[in-house]
């Protein structure tokens, strides 16, 4: 069983919760070992499309590395896969929501930048203060939140280290939706309620090709590419079944294969 996370897997939706309230749901190595794992197996379960990343409580999400834990002696670095075993996972394609209660600092924010959608609530804060205790934000936040919301508005956040409330977010373009407070997971599960109604086969070609489309500066070249879950999902039962379940008005029966 886990130790610093909880999963909880409801038909094909996975829910990981960061699970050391006790520090703000801060991170330390072996929860990134232990989050690794998790991922490893929401991506090679057939069952499983859609998951949900959030923070035990209502204060945090996460604050991000867990500090005391490294001043202490503790051994430091991330695993292959990033910080929570997610933000260097470049080869996931089934989406992933970040449901944002309280804080998402550092690390925190980093692991929802690495997320398809971020919900927050009223209450959420987000920083990369990482310049403020002598770091940078190499969890993939520098390189993630200038593609999310341009360079100099990136800027202003990552230079100053400044906390930015979850309307601002929301006004800047990192936050996909707002929620009230205590109300992100709630929220979170209609969004993924709304994926699963789609082709699993189509979702994953979207991600795959939107996401790798976007390190290709030409546009005609990216249109181009044969992706791997486009290919798939050409090739899949659920190709076929979509447009028979339509014109038979009915819904479909999504497979996954």
């Amino acid at each position: 069983m886990p130790e610093f996370c909880k999963v909880e897997r409801e038909g094909h939706l996975t829910i990981v919760t960061l699970n050391r309230p006790e520090v703000m749901n801060a991170l330390h190595y072996p929860a990134h070992l232990e989050l690794e794992q998790v991922w490893n197996e929401f991506d090679a379960d057939p069952d499983q499309w859609v998951a949900i990343v959030t923070g035990a409580g209502d204060r945090a999400f996460s604050a991000g590395n867990d500090l005391k834990f490294q001043a202490a002696g503790g051994k430091r670095g991330f695993v292959a896969s990033g910080f929570a075993g997610l933000t260097s996972r470049f080869n996931l394609f089934k989406p992933v929501i970040a449901a944002v209660n309280g804080v998402a600092m550092g690390g925190g924010f980093e692991i929802a930048l690495a997320c398809d959608i971020i919900i927050a609530a009223e209450n959420a804060k987000f920083a990369l203060p990482e310049p403020r205790v002598g770091l940078a934000a190499l969890a993939g936040g520098v390189h993630r939140l200038p593609r999310t919301i341009g360079l100099k508005r990136a800027m202003g956040m990552m230079l100053t280290g400044r906390h930015v409330p979850a309307r601002e977010g929301y006004e800047l373009g990192f936050v996909t939706a707002l929620a009230p407070e205590g109300g992100a997971l709630a929220e979170a599960r209609k969004w993924a309620a709304q994926i699963l109604e789609c082709s699993p086969m189509s979702i994953r070609a979207t991600k795959q090709s939107a996401m790798q489309g976007l390190a290709i500066a030409d546009l005609a070249t990216a249109y181009k590419v044969d992706y791997d879950a486009v290919i798939r999902m050409r090739n899949s039962q659920d190709f076929i079944e979509g447009p028979k379940a339509f014109s038979e008005k009915r819904k479909p029966n999504w497979k996954a294969e």
